[in-house]
């Protein structure tokens, strides 16, 4: 059966999604992923195996480079996001966020340079791109440095609006284990109403982060209630095979009890607001980031950045007059980021599958058929297709 999302269980997290329930509810963002998966068996450095990839978020679509505000917030700082030292001098973004894995951030980067020279129209004579990443070494070659100038390119020309086409073990997200499960990309939206109209807030995730016995989906105690076969790997190790032999909890047996993981949170909104604003938007990602059991490790890379889209035309280098909400509008605004950001990670859960990845390591996907059951024990009935999955769980 097709992976389900946050909303076809209608999962109690909150808010009003959009009618994507993705980033691209706010009109004009446009996503493109190339995804790289490749090879299998054992590591051999440069060759592979390949599960990576590279994710690229345009606040205005790739046909309109138009700079936006923006600002950027670090969680915990064990990671990159270049450009961000000119995003909160000069407030703008100019140009796509891309994310991809640790070691290929300057290939990103470089290729997207090259692309927008040759567009012409940025706002500079240098592009000083926001460049962001998680580290997929459990299941790719990550030394490998398999992220070329044609994946980047291959990325932008997939660039949409609309239903965004994949989540989970895609683009950057491909390699990408998120509390013990796989992980990878995830997004989501809420719309919220002030006293100056609807709003929408997007976000999209790279989720790479937390411990399995700390995640909670809505409140619930998910993680805990598959800490025992966590365990049971970690004991077993490569002993615990299927039937072809293949070491189905070798990557859980590695891990350690540390958090080490990371997330990237991209959050958009068509809300007219100021780059001070949007900061505080961004600084919101860590509620949501909280209430799905995130804690922000010493070795986690939790890096978030936030823009809107509204004010077209303010980097034009001439007098202009903006647009922007007063500071008591802004906590519906945060409070739907919080929820956008929590759903966009539980996405991020559901839509990726089992992966095999180096040295036939395996990271499981989140059972979410026993998720019914678990959450009818807490008071809430599950969907499935519509149907009561508490009852097709049982």
């Amino acid at each position: 059966d097709a992976r389900p999302r946050a909303r076809d269980l209608a999962l109690p997290i909150g808010g009003e999604p959009g009618s994507l329930d993705a980033i691209t509810d706010v009109a004009g963002v446009e996503v493109g992923y190339a995804t790289l998966i490749e090879g299998a068996g054992a590591l051999k450095p440069g060759k592979g195996p390949v599960r990576t990839g590279v994710t690229l978020v345009f606040p205005r679509g790739r046909a309109n480079l138009d700079p936006v505000f923006g600002a950027w917030h670090s969680f915990n700082g064990n990671g990159e996001m270049t450009g961000t030292a000119w995003l909160e001098e000069g407030g703008f973004l100019e140009g796509p966020v891309a994310i991809t894995n640790t070691h290929s951030v300057g290939v990103v980067r470089d290729a997207i340079v090259r692309w927008e020279t040759k567009q012409g129209g940025m706002p500079q004579l240098w592009q000083l791109p926001v460049v962001a990443e998680t580290w997929d070494g459990v299941l790719n070659d990550i030394e490998g440095m398999h992220v070329r100038e044609s994946h980047v390119l291959a990325a932008i020309e997939s660039a949409r609006g609309g239903v965004v086409p994949a989540e989970g073990n895609v683009g950057g997200g491909t390699g990408m284990v998120c509390f013990e499960f796989k992980g990878g990309t995830g997004t989501a939206s809420r719309r919220v109403t002030t006293e100056d109209g609807t709003w929408t807030v997007g976000v999209l995730v790279q989720c790479n982060t937390g411990l399995r016995a700390d995640l909670r989906i809505a409140g619930v105690p998910v993680g805990a209630a598959f800490a025992d076969r966590l365990l049971a790997c970690r004991t077993n190790g490569a002993a615990a095979g299927d039937s072809l032999g293949i070491p189905t909890c070798a990557a859980e047996a590695e891990a350690a009890d540390e958090e080490r993981g990371s997330i990237i949170v991209v959050i958009a909104t068509d809300a007219p607001l100021m780059p001070h604003q949007l900061e505080r938007i961004a600084q919101r990602a860590t509620v949501g980031l909280a209430r799905a059991g995130g804690f922000g490790g010493n070795g986690s890379g939790d890096l978030f950045v936030a823009f809107s889209t509204a004010n077209s035309g303010a980097a034009k280098g001439t007098p202009a007059t903006v647009t922007a909400l007063g500071n008591g509008q802004l906590s519906p605004l945060f409070k739907a980021t919080a929820l956008a950001t929590e759903a966009a990670i539980v996405n991020a859960l559901l839509q990726a599958e089992d992966m095999v990845g180096i040295e036939h390591r395996r990271v499981p996907a989140l059972p979410w058929r026993e998720l019914a059951p678990l959450f009818r024990r807490h008071g809430h009935m599950l969907t499935i297709h519509g149907e009561d999955a508490a009852a097709s769980a049982r």
